[in-house]
């Protein structure tokens, strides 16, 4: 295969303006620049891409862990992550993880081999520990609110949602209140649980495990909380669901099975989905395409300036009200 330096005889230019041609420097004049081109063609020419990345010391490429694209919450991260990266003309790499600790350390190990300049982690379920084993190696930025955590992140108070959202139910009169969750472990998973909790127990009503629906992802899955919740000999009056997707199945397949949407089942969401609103399910919208945006704003400019300083966003959500409740 040619090298750089076959091309500039051929183009009968200097070494350094191949190279200011091939990294796309400007101030090369038209005919040169032209003449390397013809040249890199005729030999057929092609980049060490490993080489260039070497000697400019970064990729253009930012990991994205997450556990699945084609859920709408993580579908909406990252959407603003991949629109911020081709603003600045960055490349991504996407980790579907499937909450599998082996392909999580799949994408740790790829920035501490310098695959990827940094990583976004939109969830996750290794420990602490292991990740705080890969902080050198590279800028991670998460998207969740990280604590104490020598960690940059932008999150959603989900524990403050949640509760909101629960005081909402109970000024509705409910004190029967239960919750379909994705996960039960996780940062965010805790923190709404912790809010049921606390809410409830503050106006004397001990929580019922048996109304907290577990691995309820998709709109599908709607449809089992519809049976598990007829099945009931005691039942919620009022669901709080942290997907739209999954109050959308609620709500169509309870009134396939006669459940009257909020009559006999009261319901409150997440997300503001776009399904949301001809369904008329009461939501709170959570900005997560903003929250992709700013976190890959933080990497990105950790990458360009090479300051890790820890920063963490907070950002607000906003409460709709429909016919649902």
């Amino acid at each position: 295969m040619a090298n750089i330096r076959e091309i500039a005889k051929e183009a009968g230019v200097s070494v350094a303006t191949v190279s200011r041609v091939l990294n796309g420097y400007p101030y090369v004049r038209e005919e040169k620049r032209n003449a390397v081109w013809e040249a890199v063609e005729k030999l057929n020419y092609k980049k060490n891409i490993n080489a260039v990345h070497l000697a400019k010391g970064k990729t253009s490429i930012v990991g994205v862990m997450l556990p699945y694209v084609n859920h709408p919450y993580f579908g909406a991260i990252l959407e603003g992550i991949s629109k911020e990266a081709l603003r600045h003309r960055y490349h991504l790499l996407l980790f579907q993880t499937n909450y599998d600790v082996e392909k999580e350390l799949e994408a740790l190990e790829m920035m501490r081999m310098k695959q990827v300049d940094g990583l976004i982690i939109c969830s996750h379920v290794s420990g602490w520990n292991v990740i705080e084993a890969y902080k050198e190696d590279g800028p991670i930025v998460l998207c969740e609110d990280v604590g104490d955590k020598d960690f940059s992140s932008v999150y959603i108070d989900h524990y403050d949602a949640f509760a909101k959202a629960l005081r909402y139910l109970i000024q509705k009169g409910h004190r029967h209140i239960g919750y379909c969750i994705g996960r039960t472990t996780g940062t965010n998973s805790k923190a709404r649980e912790m809010a049921y909790y606390d809410t409830l127990r503050q106006i004397g009503v001990e929580p019922r495990k048996e109304w907290i629906f577990d691995h309820c992802l998709y709109m599908e899955d709607g449809k089992r909380v519809v049976h598990e919740w007829m099945s009931l000999p005691e039942k919620p009056s009022a669901l709080l669901v942290s997907s739209d997707q999954v109050a959308a199945g609620i709500v169509l397949w309870g009134k396939k099975e006669g459940v009257n949407i909020p009559d006999d089942l009261a319901i409150v969401s997440f997300d503001n989905h776009p399904i949301s609103e001809p369904l008329q399910i009461t939501t709170m919208e959570l900005p997560l395409a903003l929250m992709g945006t700013k976190a890959f704003r933080l990497i990105y400019h950790y990458i360009e300036t090479g300051n890790i300083a820890r920063k963490t966003e907070k950002l607000p959500v906003r409460f709709i009200e429909r016919s649902s409740v």
